[in-house]
């Protein structure tokens, strides 16, 4: 039992290994596609149902983006990429056909996809680099295949931001097509050392600082009383008594209040026993009439 156990935890381990250098792939596009992609393939495998699909030219522009250093994990907001998101989702009505690949084990060549259109569809080859901020506009109806290149996403609090601004970039050049058939093919790269998702940063927590000065300053003595030197000799701060040692805790003043609430308890029973007051008469025998009377019967 205790070998099976470790044996699945070993898989568990190797599986979380492997998915740590995968990346996602995204596709969409305004035509009809029926193919079916994994939620989990590798780039090699990936790219041998892509390619039969471009083949077909369905459509009159295709987009090619490469995005390097993301993972999964960036684009979970859904302030990352909201263009990318409504297209995958359905929210965009001209998207017919959306598929999204979470895990791909390697790097998708988006150079021989751009091939396979350039090829078998007769398309123009457009290359845009994105850190120009800025593109040609097309105006004319020709197939064409554009290979869009994002920069690497920097680390730290930018990283969703930039993000975001290629999201924008993306949605702007797909709304100066000429044509509204177009199909986008979204191939990403795993993170590297230098580029780690925004989400697994360490953060450090500071905390507020509740506790009054004075008992800081008694942990700070209790901590410096519990340094002991060389040997069995103690350290002792420096200092008046009153300042080294607490005589008066809130355990002693709770303590002092109920007993004086007692005492006065006690008091007050006391004072009432001895307020009662009885005549001396009602100890003495009745001599008068009545009492002959009640004697003679």
């Amino acid at each position: 039992m205790y070998i099976s156990t470790f044996g699945a935890i070993a898989l568990g381990m190797i599986a979380v290994d492997a998915f740590r250098d995968t990346s996602p792939f995204f596709f969409y596009s305004t035509s009809e596609v029926l193919a079916p992609f994994p939620e989990i393939a590798s780039a090699a495998s990936l790219s041998k149902q892509i390619k039969p699909e471009l083949a077909k030219c369905l459509s009159d522009t295709y987009v090619i983006i490469s995005q390097p250093g993301v993972s999964a994990a960036d684009y979970s907001s859904q302030f990352s990429a909201p263009h990318l998101r409504n297209a995958m989702s359905g929210d965009d009505k001209q998207v017919r056909s959306s598929f999204t690949v979470t895990d791909v084990l390697g790097t998708l060549d988006s150079s021989a996809l751009m091939d396979t259109v350039k090829e078998r569809c007769g398309a123009a080859v457009l290359s845009v680099d994105a850190s120009t901020g800025s593109f040609d506009v097309i105006d004319d109806m020709k197939p064409r295949v554009i290979r869009l290149d994002f920069p690497a996403l920097p680390a730290g609090p930018r990283r969703a931001n930039q993000l975001s601004d290629n999201d924008a970039f993306l949605a702007s050049m797909l709304n100066t097509l000429p044509s509204s058939n177009y199909t986008v093919l979204y191939t990403t790269s795993s993170v590297s050392a230098d580029h780690q998702p925004l989400m697994t940063e360490s953060r450090v927590y500071e905390m507020e600082n509740t506790f009054s000065p004075s008992l800081h300053m008694d942990l700070k003595r209790d901590l410096s009383m519990g340094k002991r030197a060389s040997g069995d000799n103690i350290t002792l701060v420096d200092g008046p008594l009153f300042e080294r040692y607490q005589f008066f805790t809130p355990g002693i003043f709770m303590g002092l209040l109920i007993g004086l609430l007692l005492l006065v308890i006690l008091y007050v029973g006391i004072s009432g026993l001895s307020s009662l007051q009885v005549s001396y008469a009602a100890f003495d025998k009745e001599n008068g009439p009545a009492a002959q009377k009640k004697q003679q019967q």
